[in-house]
This record gives structure tokens, sequence and C-alpha cells, in this order.
């Protein structure tokens, strides 16, 4: 997707005006629809765009509109969401620069102003956002994430790449008859080039398969390419396989490879009250504060994730206060990549590090504001894939290098997350030669 088309033509601010724009359906990994974008430019060239949507989504973050319609797709489908890129944003956009998408974006804003873009839909917008700024990378036949950079004027002479943050166990709403916990994930922590750290990632994850195997567990992949272990009495056994498999790997737990966690509480909340139904247990968040405190004293945890629920405020105050010294404390369903919900988290301390997902706001723009307002403060960032409409496109990655994330996390099988990893091998290669 990052290769310029036709890079021989010379791009003059009159051709590089966007000519065209249109979206389709297409089928997302979990096989329901979602909306791929194609911007033409006056001279010919075209950037191209889709946008993942997340089977747990919190409350706050920008829509996924679908049709609604019982007779196809089960309701899922998108055509109002295609109908409103190709009648509502196309005629308002059309004849825009395509270089100016700090304009586009505001356009695009300007569109749809509700808090969450209920009436055109946080899909249909960010899937031209995105689409135009892929399609300005191939009129001037730079990658993606230098073009980002060269945009937003991010400081650094070269991309940070991330290091994984590889999604190794599924449950919660991922996973049928698993953990209530939802995701249980690997850090690379070793000083290592993106090639070496994916491959501890993978050697890890196979050698977890092979644990589980010898437990008795059946080798289910959840929505994420991750095992799924149907009927795992407790959400602290895949802990004990976890720290297991980087051993038998080679890895060094802690220093080397962490666990980090993604209960995704908000899925248990309740009423005040966080339920376990695995251990039949129901928590209060002090408890379930306590809980966590106890799994980082017996397990090497570097990172927890949606430890409470979106809307717990105070709970996720005491919870940094506890843990935030050691432990990379992330909002994500407390966030959602908003500025606003953002700069709260900052004034509560609530948090100390941010997950990023484009398609929970609605434009590039917005997107970076979010990370830049999460660096000022010191927060560590942390690029996010989706759970069940994730798609091909690799834009989060060039994502992560242009804003020098810490972390980019994934799932470590199917074909739409290994792709992912493969352009995070290429952009190392690129940079490293780059230099040389």
């Amino acid at each position: 997707m990052n290769t310029p088309t036709h890079p021989e033509r010379q791009i003059t601010r009159l051709n590089a005006k966007i000519k065209t724009i249109r979206a389709r359906e297409i089928l997302s990994s979990g096989a329901n629809p979602t909306i791929e974008t194609i911007v033409t430019l006056e001279s010919g060239i075209t950037g191209i765009a889709s946008v993942p949507f997340g089977s747990s989504a919190g409350r706050y973050e920008a829509l996924t509109l679908l049709d609604g319609d019982p007779a196809r797709y089960g309701g899922h489908g998108m055509l109002q969401a295609t109908h409103n890129v190709n009648n509502v944003i196309a005629p308002v956009i059309a004849g825009t620069d395509v270089f100016d998408q700090k304009g586009i974006d505001a356009q695009l804003i300007a569109l749809d102003e509700t808090p969450r873009r209920e009436n055109i839909g946080g899909n249909s917008i960010l899937s031209v956002s995105l689409a135009c700024a892929r399609a300005a990378c191939n009129a001037r036949a730079l990658p993606l994430y230098q073009y980002i950079r060269e945009t937003y004027t991010l400081a650094g002479e070269k991309p940070y790449l991330p290091k994984p943050m590889m999604v190794v166990i599924e449950g919660g709403c991922h996973a049928d008859d698993s953990t209530d916990l939802q995701e249980y994930m690997v850090g690379i922590r070793a000083d290592v080039n993106s090639r070496d750290a994916v491959r501890a990632g993978i050697e890890i994850y196979h050698t977890l398969g092979k644990v589980l195997k010898a437990h008795g567990y059946p080798m289910n992949v959840g929505l994420e390419g991750a095992y799924a272990p149907a009927g795992i009495p407790s959400n602290n056994e895949p802990l004990i396989y976890i720290q297991k498999a980087i051993v038998d790997a080679g890895y060094e737990p802690m220093d080397e490879v962490a666990i980090a966690l993604d209960p995704a509480a908000s899925e248990f909340y309740s009423d005040g009250s966080y339920r376990l139904e695995r251990e039949d247990r129901t928590l209060s968040a002090e408890q379930l504060i306590r809980y966590y405190e106890e799994l980082v004293r017996e397990f090497p945890i570097f990172s927890i994730e949606d430890g409470l629920g979106e809307d717990d405020w105070d709970s996720w105050t005491l919870l940094n206060e506890r843990l935030g010294q050691s432990v990379i404390i992330v909002g994500d369903d407390l966030t959602t990549t908003n500025v606003t919900r953002l700069q709260k988290a900052i004034d509560l301390k609530a948090i100390n590090a941010i997950l990023i997902k484009p398609n929970q706001v609605g434009t590039l723009s917005e997107t970076v504001e979010a990370v830049t307002l999460a660096k000022k403060h010191g927060l560590k960032v942390i690029v996010s894939h989706r759970g069940g409409g994730e798609t091909t496109d690799t834009l989060i990655i060039d994502l992560a290098a242009a804003v020098g994330a810490d972390f980019v996390k994934v799932g470590p099988s199917r074909g739409e997350r290994v792709v992912k990893y493969n352009r995070l091998m290429e952009i190392d290669e690129e940079v490293a030669s780059s230099s040389e």
C-alpha cells in the first residue's frame, strides 16, 4: 500500500487536487463488512485506506456506522457509511489540495461535529482522512510514516520504531469459554531491532502453544490470532503458562520479555462491582486493584490496560497511585484517543500510558493530536490494532513509527495481523539503510 503510483510524474499543486473519492464495502477479519475508500488525484495517483472496528468497543469512541438491516449481513452492513462518503463527504472534499491534510480533516470534522460522529459515522470520516494521507504520500513518493512526520512536524532525526506488544492468549469478548480478562500479551523489552523483536514474540507464541497443549488445552484461536484455551479454570493460569513459555523460548522474564494484561474491565463491570465469572467472584474496585497488585508481585507483569471501568475515574487514580511507579497503567476505553478524555485522565493522574486507535476518534489529525498531548505529559504511547474487525491495511504501523510510539499492539497470527509485523520489519530495514 505504500508503493507510489506513477512516481515519475511531476506533482504540482494543480494536479495534486483531489479528483474523486469513492467508498465500498469490503470484508473485515471477523467476516463482517467494513469500509474501504479510494482517493484519486487529478494526476491519476491514488490512495486507498480501510477502517477496522472492534468487537469490544468503548462507549465514548467514534461511532462505527452500521446499516442495522437484519436482512443483510445480520444488520452489520455498511452501505450507509459508503453512501455518506460518496454523497456527503466527496462533494465537499473534491478539489481540495491533497497535501493539506490538516485542512481536509478540519472539513471532515465540520461535517459532523457530534461527539461520536453519530451523523456521518466515524468509519466514513476516517476512511477519507486516511485515504487522503495515502494519496499524498504516494504523490510525493514518500513512505507513509515519513509523510506523517513531515506533515505534523514530528521531532527526531529518524523514526523510533515501537516494540511489539503481542497478544498471545485471548478471553473476554474475543473468545468463547476462556478467561474473564480479555488479553494476555508479551511485551518485548530487550534492546533489539524490530526483526529480532518480532521473532522473540513469535517464538514465545509457538512455545506457549506447546505448553498449552501439554496441559490438555485445544489449540483454539481467538479473534486476534492468539490462543483461546477453552475451559481454563482461572484468570491466573494463563500467566503461569506464559511465564513458562518465555523461559522455555530462551528469554529472561521482565528484563527481555514481560507480560502485559488487558482485562477490558468495562466488559465485566456492573453497578459498581466487577464480576469475575471464571472464579465466581464479585469484587469492588479496591478489591480488584488488590488483585492486580497480587498478580504483579507473583508474575513478571509490566503493563495493565483498561484495568477498571471506563467511568470509574476515582478508582483509576487509585490504581495509578498504587501501581504506576512500576507498571504501565494504560487508558483505552477510558480515553478513546480523545484529547478531552485524555486531558481529564492526565489531570486526575489516572494513567501513565495511552492506547491509540485512529478509529476511536475519526481523523488522522485528531489521532496525532492525542499522541502529542500524551507525549507532552510524559505518557507512554501504544498504537493498537482492533479485535474482530481488523483489515490488512498497515497504516497503524506507519503511524506508530511516525509518532515514535513505545509499543505496537497486534496479534501473532492471521493474515491481517502478520502483515502489520511484516510492515514493521520493512520499515526497520528502510530506516537502517537510509542511515548507512
